[in-house]
């Protein structure tokens, strides 16, 4: 099990320090490996200009998510992000959403310049209960919400 963290944790403090890209093709001589990247897509977005706070709650003005999912909040500890925990999530269903808020829940109230990574997670069940719990080596239950290898995730700054 800790090793099947330390892949998921990889991938997301690769991405999230500015790795270029992360390799995750299976075959290691392969000549091009697919590459791991973070920002939006064109059906699933994170606006992050314009972020507010108040207290332990971010307003993101605008989110699109192409299925049911989460918007969740990573925390970093050592100036990396911790991926195999998070301090918040919110659920949205699929669509178009202004002023979302997310509040830190498990977590120190943040205070200017505090890091996360927020990322969105797809309600894979469509339970409508956010499934943290590792699977497989990269991925919890509800999985992170990829367009081809872009996953929709963004380094952030506590306003």
């Amino acid at each position: 099990m800790h090793g099947v963290r330390r892949l998921g944790v990889f991938l997301i403090l690769a991405c999230a320090l500015g790795a270029p890209s992360v390799g995750l093709g299976e075959d290691a001589g392969s000549a091009e490996a697919p590459k791991l990247t973070m920002g939006n897509g064109a059906a699933n977005s994170i606006a992050t200009e314009g972020l507010t706070r108040e207290g332990r709650t971010f307003v993101f003005p605008e989110v699109t998510i192409q299925a049911d999912g989460w918007l969740v909040l990573h925390p970093f500890r050592d100036g990396k992000p911790v991926g195999e925990i998070y301090v918040g999530a919110t659920f949205l269903a699929a669509g178009t959403h202004e002023n979302v808020s997310i509040t830190v829940q498990t977590a120190p109230e943040p205070t200017p310049g505090t890091a996360f990574l927020v990322m969105l997670h797809s309600d894979v069940n469509e339970d409508g209960t956010f499934d943290f719990v590792f699977v497989d080596e990269r991925n919890v239950a509800d999985k992170a919400v990829f367009e081809g290898t872009t996953m929709i995730a963004h380094v952030i700054a506590a306003p």
